[in-house]
């Protein structure tokens, strides 16, 4: 089955949804055909941000660095029911740009799930600086990716053509506000970091083409990420 997933990787709910639509998948004997698609949430990041992300957020959205934390500490435990390890303390955020187009050189080459869990990683659970060029050409290596390929891509343009365009799709075709954002068969879509149930039932609905209904949950955008009250 293909899914279309467009999602950032500075953005702590599409690892989540990542993980939890791998899972689902995996006990239901689906095989997945995913295709990845940029989505920036702070195109104007710098390489690095100087303050840690607690602190940024906190000035950012006008609250208290103590209800950051929590905000941070329960983003944490729901990433911990999927397996991964989210040192928000560490996070160093910054300009992912670079990370998508070689997230796409890598997906040329049928490595695009490699790369997508590669810079999740590293940015969530190793606290990289994920807008830096030297961190960007690690992870790069780590998937084998040809080192002349990527200085080419990161001294040129190449690639950004194809961040933008898909950009432009997110936000003048399918009207995308927050990611993660799933398109199931170019036919189903759901938005955000679903619970299991909802994802194992898009997955089968998708297979006999009927719809599903499901609500926008835990999402990031341009004004942070929120785990909505239930």
């Amino acid at each position: 089955m293909r899914v279309d997933i467009w999602s950032d990787v500075v953005c702590p709910f599409c690892y989540i949804g990542k993980k939890r639509l791998e899972h689902v998948a995996e006990q239901a004997g689906i095989e997945l055909e995913v295709h990845w698609h940029s989505f920036e949430l702070d195109p104007n990041a710098p390489a690095k941000h100087e303050m840690s992300n607690t602190q940024r957020l906190a000035i950012k959205y006008g609250r208290s660095f103590e209800q950051m934390e929590e905000m941070e500490r329960n983003i944490a435990t729901m990433a911990a029911s999927e397996g991964i390890d989210f040192q928000w303390q560490q996070a160093k955020s910054g300009n992912s740009f670079n990370a998508h187009r070689i997230i796409h050189l890598a997906q040329s080459k049928g490595l695009g799930n490699e790369a997508k869990e590669a810079f999740f990683h590293a940015y969530m659970t190793e606290g990289l600086a994920i807008g830096e060029r030297e961190v960007v050409e690690e992870i790069a290596s780590r998937i084998g990716l040809d080192l002349a390929e990527v200085e080419f891509v990161l001294n040129s343009d190449e690639l950004a053509d194809f961040v933008r365009h898909d950009e432009k799709i997110a936000h003048e075709q399918l009207n995308i506000s927050g990611v993660p954002f799933f398109v199931f068969d170019q036919k189903l879509t759901l938005s955000g970091a679903q619970p299991s149930e909802v994802f194992l039932q898009a997955l089968q609905q998708t297979q006999v083409q009927d719809p599903v209904a499901a609500s926008t949950t835990a999402t990031c955008n341009d004004e942070g990420c929120e785990i909505p009250p239930q």
